[in-house]
């Protein structure tokens, strides 16, 4: 929020914004951890900022860290979008959950448990994917044993 007014001092929720910034199974929460974190300039905000804008998994955090340390002047250079699998081993993943379920399962079952075994990787592939995430989950769901 550019109209807001920046402040040079560390937030006196700090230590939550860090724990929020950095839970990798939580893409909404560490959004909104960097969009708070980008109202105060000082350097253990930047650190995070910078942190996440290099390592997270979904993009959208990254580009929201970028823009954050962007206004506070900082010379920074967005990352490139990561191709392939976002999480290690992710496609490999995906077959195991869907072999690990009865025949016939539906996709909703198959997402539920999902998201029930790795979080993380559910989480991440919601985040990057946006409004796409269910009808690629459904298509990497049926094609996920086929060879």
């Amino acid at each position: 929020m550019t109209n807001e007014l920046i402040k040079n001092e560390l937030p006196p929720n700090y230590e939550e914004l860090k724990k929020s910034a950095n839970r990798n199974s939580n893409w909404k929460e560490r959004l909104e951890a960097i969009e708070e974190l980008g109202q105060w300039k000082h350097k253990r905000t930047i650190d995070v900022l910078t942190h996440r804008m290099i390592n997270d998994t979904v993009y959208k955090v990254q580009e929201a860290a970028f823009n954050k340390l962007e206004q506070f002047g900082e010379d920074v250079e967005l990352p490139p979008r990561k191709k392939g699998d976002l999480i290690k081993d992710a496609t490999k993943v995906f077959p195991r959950i869907k072999k690990s379920l009865p025949a016939g399962h539906t996709y909703e079952e198959f997402k539920e448990k999902l998201k029930n075994m790795r979080l993380d990787l559910y989480d991440t592939y919601e985040g990057d994917k946006g409004t796409d995430f269910d009808q690629w989950l459904e298509n990497v769901w049926e094609t996920a044993t086929k060879k």
